[in-house]
């Protein structure tokens, strides 16, 4: 069968003021099937007047959605949630499709971001202040409520297409902003779809809006005015860079960064029970995740036996599209990914780590022109390597046997990234002495992958996260509103003409 020429593919649309829109530009990027190569659909990217008219939408949709009582405001979301529960398949395979993940992956993604929609249901209760009577002083009352500000924006990454628009966007809008998403460019399908449904929801136009682009977009969102606050994931460096440009220009920031999670095995650790958590943690949406982890360190007599239950598990990973129920390991997002990544562990052999695995000559006949990588483990990974130091964002995990627990911490600490650490141990106090003294955002204690729930934080340290406040639960709700404090006093004299009370 012949492949359309790219002309002939559809082209993305913004969605803007509760209507589909072209962009203005003409300037587009394929958006590429990363199994076969395939191009899906061509996605604009979205110039300034783009921008600024979603904002200047979203601004005059703010003072009304403000005053809508927050229960109203709930209610669209009951209704976002059965529509997303009713799609939760279709939205899975559009994912797959694009980003590569298997369908199993995709599913809890779309689970997690549906369960972020849920707690954003109980925005009446999330909204709620608190108050003193005679807070002040004797007949003074002291209060906080917290109120919306008014535009805010999130620019999402490519690994979770459809649900960490769903950290941010939700609690933002239930309470009482406007919201622009600008998805990432490799995978927008989703959005799309995700954005056909909020159509479907009916909010009231300009409540919240798609922008569809890439860097000159992410730019004017970051310097606009009348943006209040930006939401972002993405590498450090460029969390970096958001967090800088958009707090110099006033905005209120929350910018999730890159990781090097590391899981320490120790001794005792129960591999019959813990193996396939371990390997999910590692080689889940092929290592591109920022919980992904991609360092062991095998306490003392543990090395030998991780480093062999390892990669015989490893070995036996399936190979292919995503979409196949017997995919365990699907393609990475771009062929530039993948070059990257064949570079990164090169170079790792180079600097002298062992390859006990090596996955750069997969080959996976159906699709000889998908983006796979095959499930890598480095030994003898030392703290000087690059391949120890730099976010890899790949199925490669590097193992660096420790002897003491205590190195273990030391170890993690040392690192500039602090996203999430794991151990695996049947010591309590082990467990105890890694959650006190871990310096991570997230702890797993013999869990491979420590995500939390909808209604905890999703925390991050150092050069994980820069910012104040994380996404999700009552952080993304204080990061979306100001704490107004009000003091009350009423004297004898303010007694009621009409009703006679008073103090």
């Amino acid at each position: 069968m012949v492949s359309p020429s790219q002309s002939q593919l559809k082209t993305l649309r913004n969605y803007v003021g509760g209507q589909w829109v072209d962009a203005e530009t003409k300037e587009t990027l394929p958006v590429h099937n990363p199994a076969t190569d395939e191009v899906l659909a061509q996605v604009p990217l979205s110039n300034k007047a783009d921008v600024d008219a979603a904002v200047e939408t979203a601004a005059k949709a703010f003072p009304s959605w403000r005053a809508t009582p927050p229960q109203e405001r709930a209610r669209y979301f009951f209704k976002l949630r059965q529509l997303l529960e009713a799609h939760q398949d279709e939205l899975a395979r559009l994912i797959t499709t694009e980003m590569g993940k298997t369908l199993d992956d995709a599913r809890g993604e779309v689970l997690r971001g549906i369960e972020n929609v849920e707690t954003a249901c109980g925005i009446p209760s999330l909204m709620m202040g608190y108050g003193l009577e005679d807070g002040a002083a004797r007949g003074i009352d002291e209060e906080v409520i917290f109120q919306p500000l008014g535009v805010f924006a999130a620019i999402t990454p490519f690994n979770f297409p459809f649900m960490i628009s769903f950290w941010f966007w939700p609690y933002a809008v239930a309470a009482g902003n406007t919201f622009i998403v600008k998805p990432s460019e490799q995978d927008p399908i989703v959005q799309q779809r995700v954005f056909e449904l909020i159509d479907q929801v009916g909010f009231p136009p300009g409540v919240i809006n798609l922008v569809n682009g890439g860097k000159e977009t992410v730019n004017t969102l970051l310097d606009h005015p009348r943006i209040k606050g930006i939401s972002f994931v993405g590498s450090s460096q460029t969390a970096a860079y958001v967090y800088a440009r958009a707090s110099a220009s006033g905005k209120r920031v929350q910018a999730s960064g890159g990781a090097k999670n590391a899981i320490v095995i120790m001794p005792d650790a129960n591999l019959d029970s813990y193996l396939s958590t371990i390997m999910n943690s590692c080689f889940g949406a092929s290592g591109q995740r920022c919980l992904a982890n991609s360092l062991i360190l095998p306490v003392a007599g543990a090395h030998e036996t991780a480093r062999q239950r390892l990669v015989e598990a490893a070995s036996r990973l399936r190979i292919g599209n995503g979409l196949q129920p017997e995919t365990e390991l699907g393609p990475v997002v771009s062929a530039a990914a993948r070059d990257r990544i064949f570079t990164a562990i090169t170079n790792g052999i180079e600097e002298g780590a062992q390859a006990a695995l090596d996955g750069r000559t997969v080959s996976v006949p159906d699709y000889p022109k998908g983006y796979f990588v095959g499930p890598t483990i480095l030994d003898a990974v030392t703290p000087q390597m690059h391949v120890y130091k730099e976010e890899i964002f790949g199925p490669v995990v590097g193992m660096t046997p420790v002897g003491s627990l205590n190195e273990a911490i030391e170890l993690i600490n040392a690192n500039e990234y602090g996203n999430a650490a794991s151990i695996f141990t049947s010591s309590g106090y082990a467990a105890r002495e890694f959650r006190y003294r871990v310096e991570t955002g997230n702890v797993g204690i013999n869990v491979g992958v420590a995500a939390p729930m909808a209604y905890f934080p999703f925390s991050g340290a150092k050069r994980s996260f820069f910012g104040a406040l994380h996404p999700q639960s009552r952080d993304a709700i204080r990061f979306y509103t100001e704490s107004k404090v009000v003091i009350t006093r009423w004297t004898e004299g303010d007694r009621s003409p009409v009703t006679g009370v008073g103090r």
